[in-house]
């Protein structure tokens, strides 16, 4: 398999399936910082990231919003001085798809 981050995001449907138990345990091994947390019943990605100041943080979730909008999948994010937790999830499935695991790997990447 390709790093998860190199791989394409698709459309997702209303109908479409939610990641498998199976799945989620081989993209966590690609973006094992990442915490599985469950809100309202829908299972979502989250890390926290921790930067020096406001601005580093900010400038992190600006290039977080790029890597989102170029998808067409966003996520939560929360900004605060020096740290940013960003949540991933599928809206439209109300809970986690293999997109949300490709835009854990890449917001990592952006992190870097």
């Amino acid at each position: 398999m390709s790093q998860l981050s190199e791989l394409q995001c698709e459309a997702c449907r209303v109908d479409a399936p939610t990641v498998t138990d199976a799945e989620i345990a081989e993209y966590r091994q690609q973006v094992p910082e990442w915490q599985i947390v469950e809100r309202d019943g829908i299972m979502q990605l989250e890390r926290t990231f921790t930067f020096k100041d406001f601005v580093q943080a900010l400038d992190f979730t600006n290039r977080v919003g790029e890597i989102a909008e170029r998808a067409d999948h966003h996520p939560a994010i929360l900004t605060e001085y020096g740290k940013v937790t960003v949540t991933w999830w599928s809206h439209k499935i109300k809970g986690l798809h293999r997109n949300d695991f490709i835009l854990a790997a890449r917001t990592d990447e952006v992190a870097k």
